[in-house]
């Protein structure tokens, strides 16, 4: 699935927001998504199992629990041209076109004045 399907549903942004913060186990994202969105726990599980065979989500056990962290690799390759922001721990995700450190020093400089 392409990188702009996967981020352009609002409940995958929302657990990638979740897991942008820290860790979480499975059953605190289902907890989160479900009172947010009304989704069942086998729905949350399948829009983590689309993170994670998307490479933007990482599992691994840790006795009965299932533990998800942010894969931030997604997010540091752009084959499209295109860069994703919130994936250093920041909530917000935006997708923005590259641009060139003049346009980046413009942009700074009037979003501060």
């Amino acid at each position: 699935m392409h990188a702009f399907d996967v981020l352009g549903d609002p409940v995958r942004r929302r657990i990638l927001e979740l897991l942008a913060e820290r860790e979480h186990t499975s059953g605190e994202v289902v907890e989160v998504i479900s009172a947010e969105f009304g989704i069942s726990q086998a729905g949350v599980s399948q829009h983590l199992k689309v993170l994670r065979e998307s490479g933007f989500a990482q599992v691994r056990p840790e006795g009965t629990r299932r533990v998800y962290a942010l894969d931030a690799t997604p997010c540091a390759i752009s084959t499209t041209g295109w860069s994703v922001s919130g994936c250093s721990g920041r909530s917000g995700w935006m997708l923005w076109p590259p641009k060139s450190p003049a346009a980046r020093r413009r942009a700074a400089s009037s979003n501060h004045a």
